[in-house]
């Protein structure tokens, strides 16, 4: 399995939900503070034109690869990721599944402003301590989505799996 979490900039909920998926972060129950934060591999690192990149966090303990990917604006690039995947699924055999997983629907408004800006304007002293805010805001939800995510994954047959996770909306 293949799997790729998403949303608009692919540098703050995508990460922590790769680092909750590989176990960098272990432990659900806890709000995480602002060093373990700012610690998760490339957390509000990632700049505009780093969009559209697939950024590789790792393999899970079970071999899986984990990707994020910032798209930006555009509406078009899960329909044209996911027949990409197809037409990559029909000429090359390939047997994996992949997995889209939407984190953009737990992000929480002090997130939204910390990213704006931090990485839209480059005001760390007021963008990182709103980012911060906002991680400890819903890092609950992102392990639920990252758990909700696995889940999914092994029960579904299908080869390419799109997950809105819109039940999560704060």
């Amino acid at each position: 399995m293949i799997y790729i979490y998403h949303d608009f900039g692919g540098t703050h909920t995508t990460s922590l939900a790769a680092a909750y998926h590989l176990r960098i972060i272990d432990d659900p129950s806890k709000i995480l503070n602002k060093e373990e934060i700012l610690a998760v591999p490339y957390f509000n690192k990632l700049k505009k034109q780093d969009a559209g990149k697939f950024i590789f966090h790792g393999e899970d303990e079970e071999g899986n690869p984990v990707y994020t990917i910032g798209k930006r604006t555009s509406k078009l690039v899960l329909p044209s990721l996911y027949h990409f995947s197809e037409i990559m699924m029909q000429r090359s055999h390939l047997n994996e599944k992949i997995i889209f997983s939407n984190t953009s629907p737990v992000v929480p408004l002090a997130m939204t402003l910390g990213g704006f800006f931090s990485r839209g304007l480059g005001i760390d002293s007021i963008g990182v301590p709103l980012l911060v805010k906002g991680a400890q805001q819903c890092c609950k939800h992102i392990y639920q989505l990252v758990d909700r995510t696995k889940a999914m994954a092994k029960e579904t047959e299908s080869r390419i799996i799109l997950i809105d996770n819109e039940k999560f909306q704060a």
